[in-house]
């Protein structure tokens, strides 16, 4: 049997009222489309509230530079998670990087991603990767934080929002 057209965008067949949908479009990747635009959107108002920045959109440029940036440092098994663990959008920015010939300094990071944002100081630089990275540190937890800081030079802990704590030959005869 044809199927129906309803004028209010359905198909009957049998006496069943079906939605249609757009060819090779499914109702739960339309769902998941939404929800991974949701959390970009949650992701970068996160980043903007940490920020303090004016609007959402200086946020996702900022956002953006500093995943970039990081997508070349992170390799491994610690990549993939973390594209996975973060919205489609931002994974997409850390997967799409040519990993880095030789990891840089914390420092010499930031003084990277100042090279990417007009006008950046080493200290509005420093200020917009600590924003970025301590929220991604917020959204992906701490079990791969962790993975990641230990893929990294030392000094990264602080731009994610931590404590770099090193375990000294007095510090631990202390305990």
């Amino acid at each position: 049997m044809a199927l129906k057209r309803g004028t209010s965008g359905t198909a009957t067949k049998h006496g069943i009222t079906e939605t249609a949908t757009k060819p090779g479009i499914t109702e739960a990747a339309t769902k998941r489309g939404a929800t991974d635009s949701a959390r970009w959107h949650e992701l970068t108002e996160s980043v903007r509230e940490m920020g303090q920045y004016t609007t959402r959109a200086e946020a996702e440029r900022v956002t953006r530079i500093v995943l970039s940036a990081l997508g070349g440092h992170v390799t491994g098994d610690e990549r993939v998670a973390l594209a996975q663990a973060l919205p489609r959008e931002a994974g997409r920015v850390i997967a799409s990087q040519i990993p880095a010939t030789h990891p840089l300094t914390a420092r010499e990071f930031v003084e990277s991603v100042a090279t990417r944002i007009e006008g950046a100081t080493p200290a509005t630089a420093r200020w917009d990767v600590s924003s970025v990275l301590s929220t991604l540190a917020k959204t992906i937890g701490t079990t791969l934080t962790t993975r990641i800081l230990a893929q990294l030079p030392p000094g990264y802990a602080l731009l994610f929002g931590r404590a770099e704590l090193a375990t000294t030959a007095n510090s631990s005869a202390a305990l």
